[in-house]
C-alpha cells in the first residue's frame, strides 16, 4: 500500500511542536535575560556604593 503524504498533517505538527518549544524555551531567556540585567544592576549598586564611601574618606572593607 504505497503512502499517501498528507500535507495539512504535517503542517499541524510541525505548528504544534513549534508552539511546544516557544512555551519552553520563553521563560528560559526570560530568566537568563533578567539574571544578567539584575547582576549588572548588583555591580553596579555595589561600584556607587564604594566610590560613595572613597569620597566620604570612609573604606568599608578594610
Amino acid at each position: 500500500m504505497p503512502h499517501r503524504p498528507r500535507p495539512l498533517m504535517a503542517l499541524l505538527v510541525f505548528t504544534g511542536a513549534n508552539a511546544v518549544l516557544v512555551q519552553t524555551v520563553s521563560p528560559v531567556y526570560d530568566f537568563v535575560c533578567f539574571l544578567f540585567t539584575r547582576k549588572d544592576r548588583e555591580n553596579e549598586s555595589d561600584r556607587s556604593r564604594e566610590a560613595s564611601s572613597f569620597s566620604n574618606g570612609t573604606n568599608s572593607t578594610h
